[in-house]
């Protein structure tokens, strides 16, 4: 079983993959897992603030709106200098399925 959180809650035991995507400004209290996923960039969500958490993959995802080119290009490169970072899209809005 998988499970994505906000990190905020302690997930119930037997999941076999966690996924912690944090909303900046709460408090992560999940600071283990197999992924985290951060959309990026955030007012005060520098990636770097998450590194020392013990994840397996930590993924970065381009924040939606009016900005997504620009927010695309933005984590494309930033994944580019810091590889430990692994771009996330959205596929299905790519897609167009919503």
């Amino acid at each position: 079983m998988a499970v994505e959180t906000n990190g905020t809650r302690v997930p119930p035991k037997g999941i076999d993959w966690i996924c912690v995507s944090p909303k900046i400004g709460s408090e992560l209290v999940v600071t283990s897992g197999d992924e985290l996923k951060l959309v990026y960039p955030q007012l005060g969500g520098d990636p770097r603030q998450f590194e020392h958490l013990d994840f397996r993959y930590f993924r970065l995802q381009p924040m939606d709106g009016p900005d997504v080119d620009a927010n695309t290009r933005a984590t494309v490169e930033y994944c580019m200098k810091n590889p430990r970072w692994i771009l996330s899209l959205q596929t299905h809005k790519y897609l167009g399925i919503q």
